[in-house]
């Protein structure tokens, strides 16, 4: 008799938006730099100039990226940044809040059996400075600065399978921005769990929904149950 081999189950996640609160880590920077109003105005409006930075400089750290975005919109609002604030977004980046649920659900999926890797338009260090706050092991992941590549482009999935020799069968990608994370999984052929935490409505549809993580690891093992 020989005993069955059983490959593991990897959950992927994005982080910021997801596991870490961006918009409330991003727009305290703006609210402290141009004003509480003008923060608001502008948080979004830089989420309208980042992927196209990121695309246009797939190569760039990501403290670049968010570096420029901010030059940008210091320049359209005709505001001229000191240049120790250049890297304010960058420098804040580690203390950005996480939210409530995060480290009990993924807590528990580890004590599921569940392998967590996080798939992060970042670089190493802001990513493992955000995952210590977090306080729960994950597996090494994929940054964006060390791919040369940003989501939604395809090669984080590709890296992730290239170094882990996951299957995609026993694979879930847990995400809240439908744009970078949702639609590329469903592209790949692989499953996902909407973390739809602003309440919007965009197609294609990802495998399951959640308005946050609460409930996580039994969608996962409804997914990919147990060997």
């Amino acid at each position: 008799m020989y005993a069955r081999l059983v490959l593991p189950r990897w959950a992927t996640f994005d982080c910021y938006g997801t596991l870490v609160d961006w918009n409330a880590g991003i727009g305290a920077e703006l609210g402290r730099l141009f004003g509480s109003l003008a923060g608001e105005q502008l948080l979004a409006r830089y989420h309208e100039i980042e992927p196209r930075v990121q695309s246009e400089h797939p190569g760039w750290t990501y403290r670049d990226v968010m570096a420029a975005v901010l030059g940008e919109l210091a320049s359209e609002a005709g505001v001229r940044l000191p240049a120790e604030e250049k890297d304010a977004l960058g420098r804040s980046l580690p203390g950005w809040p996480v939210f409530a649920e995060v480290p009990g659900v993924l807590a528990e999926a580890r004590e599921r059996g569940w392998k967590l890797a996080a798939l992060s338009n970042s670089d190493r260090g802001l990513i493992e400075a955000s995952l210590k706050v977090i306080g729960v092991p994950f597996e090494p992941g994929i940054v964006a600065s060390e791919i040369g590549s940003y989501k939604p482009a395809q090669g984080h999935w590709h890296a992730f399978y290239e170094s882990t020799g996951a299957s995609k069968s026993r694979h879930v990608h847990v995400a809240q921005s439908h744009f970078h994370d949702i639609v590329p999984a469903h592209n790949l052929g692989i499953r996902s769990i909407w973390i739809n935490r602003l309440g919007e409505r965009a197609e294609p549809a990802p495998t399951r929904e959640l308005p946050d993580l609460e409930g996580l690891a039994d969608v996962l093992d409804e997914l990919v149950p147990r060997s």
